[in-house]
Order: C-alpha cells, then sequence, then structure tokens
C-alpha cells in the first residue's frame, strides 16, 4: 500500500484554505488572551483538559510505559492538516478520535503517539494513555511523535498547518496555557524546554510561522510562571542528525519527510 501523508488522511481535501485569523498582538509583540488566566497562588492552575473518556478513545494495544522521571523538552508540532471546519468541542474530539485511529490502524503503534493535542478551537485534549496522571505526578508518559528523542520529551500536537500564518488566538492562547503548567509541574525553564519538532527530526513541523513565534511562545510562558526562567533567548536543544530510516510515522517524497515529520526512529522503544 503506498504512503499516505497524514494531511491527506485527516484531512477532508488536499487544497489548502486561506489562513483564519492569527492571533490579536499588541503593540509591543505579546498575545492579547481570549480568556482569564486561571491562577492557583502564584502557580498556574491545570488547564481545562478532556481525558480519553471523555474524547471516547479506543483502548491501547498496551499500557504505556511511564518513566519515573520529567522530560526535559516540551516539543511543539502542527498536524499538517486543513485550517478550515468546525471549531467546536465535537470537533476537537473527532480530532483525537481520528488521529488515534491512523497512529494505531496505519502506522501500527500501540495508541496515539502524542502526550496532548491542542485544537483550533482552544480545546486541549489527553493524548497517549496515562499522560495526565503522569504529569501530575511530575513523571513521563513515554509516547511517539519526536524520532528518537521519545524517551525524554513530551509532544503537543497543535490542529492546523502553519507555514504562512499563526495559529488562531484561542488556540494560542490554549496552548501557552498547557505550557505553563507543563513547565511548572514539571520544574522547567520554558526558555530551555520549549521546543518545535525541526529541533530535534528533519521536517517542516511545527511550520515555519509557527516555529518562528517559539520564542514569543517562550516568553507568554514565562510570564504565566511570574517572570521565572534563564531568560536567556534561544533554547539549545539537540539537533542530531537523523540517523538511516525506517521511519514510522512519516510518508516520504524521495527521501525528505512530508509536513509532520519522523515520529519514531530506530533507535526507540517505544511505538
Amino acid at each position: 500500500m503506498p504512503a499516505v501523508s497524514r494531511r491527506a488522511f485527516l484531512s477532508t481535501g488536499l487544497l489548502w484554505s486561506a489562513c483564519l485569523p492569527a492571533a490579536i498582538l499588541t503593540a509591543q509583540g505579546g498575545l492579547v488572551a481570549t480568556a482569564t488566566p486561571v491562577w492557583a497562588g502564584n502557580r498556574p492552575r491545570r488547564p481545562r483538559v478532556y481525558t480519553r473518556s471523555d474524547w471516547k478513545a479506543d483502548p491501547p494495544r498496551s499500557k504505556a510505559e511511564v518513566l519515573d522521571r520529567a522530560p526535559d523538552r516540551l516539543v511543539v508540532h502542527h498536524t499538517a492538516t486543513a485550517n478550515t471546519g468546525a471549531t467546536d468541542l465535537d470537533a476537537a474530539f473527532r480530532l483525537s478520535r481520528t488521529i488515534q485511529r491512523y497512529h494505531m490502524k496505519h502506522n501500527g503503534w500501540e495508541d496515539i503517539g502524542e502526550q496532548f493535542t491542542v485544537s483550533r478551537g482552544g480545546y486541549v485534549m489527553e493524548g497517549r494513555n496515562r499522560s495526565l496522571p503522569a504529569v501530575e505526578a511530575g513523571k513521563h508518559v513515554m509516547g511517539a511523535q519526536a524520532a528518537d528523542h521519545n524517551d525524554h520529551t513530551l509532544g503537543i500536537e497543535t490542529e492546523g498547518t502553519y507555514t504562512s500564518c499563526l495559529p488562531p488566538a484561542r488556540q494560542l492562547s490554549a496552548l501557552t496555557a498547557l505550557l505553563a503548567w507543563l513547565c511548572d509541574a514539571y520544574a522547567l525553564d520554558p526558555h530551555e524546554a520549549i521546543v518545535g519538532h525541526r529541533d530535534l527530526n528533519r521536517t517542516a513541523c511545527p511550520g515555519d510561522r509557527l516555529y518562528a513565534y517559539l520564542p514569543q511562545l517562550r516568553d507568554d510562558v514565562a510570564r504565566r510562571l511570574g517572570g521565572r526562567g534563564s531568560g536567556r533567548g534561544e533554547p539549545r536543544p539537540p539537533r542530531l542528525a537523523l540517523p538511516e530510516g525506517p521511519y514510522e510515522g512519516v510518508a516520504l517524497i524521495g527521501d525528505l519527510p512530508l509536513e509532520h515529520g519522523p515520529a519514531v526512529g530506530p533507535h526507540d522503544l517505544t511505538r
């Protein structure tokens, strides 16, 4: 069976439509949040995360492995799907179910690959099984989202294609809140921890426009943490040459990964 890109599978068509309006920015370049952040004292409270039970996930083939330590990188992805369609809660749940079916049936994985998904409507869903309780315990569930880096990274899928436009304001606000909670839960510096998929693998993910926004995203997360973080600017994530394939979770044109990039590499012990 020929390889099929995630966009072709998840989208209703192959044509990109024009980008919807992006986040509203202040004169200083900061994001105007569309919802008031919720705080617990001086710490960001966990945002509303819809569980696997909420979106009616299929049972995994096996329980995810939980490592007794925190991840050191929070990896921002885009799903490389169309920037159109419904943005309500039911649509967010359908997105998670579609991704899970693709990962389990097409890729042959044990479960959905990433730990969290943020829909274009600003809804946050738990991904791989055991992810939510693992975070709350300061532990790390191994997913399948960054080839040869799954044992130390947590992945967040941002619904859409962000090569030429930013995610909608509501989605960026939800992504910022989720990252602030994760950085707090794991005691991570957002300026070091928050990276794009392309920082780890050879891929266009999370899109040129969203990737260029990551410095602003790190600063916004640091502000939600009360200014915590090194403030040293760009992180220095590992940039390792991708080993020779085969890679799982990626369709290839010649030897170049498509927009979402490789999720499982030859040296990963998870799928």
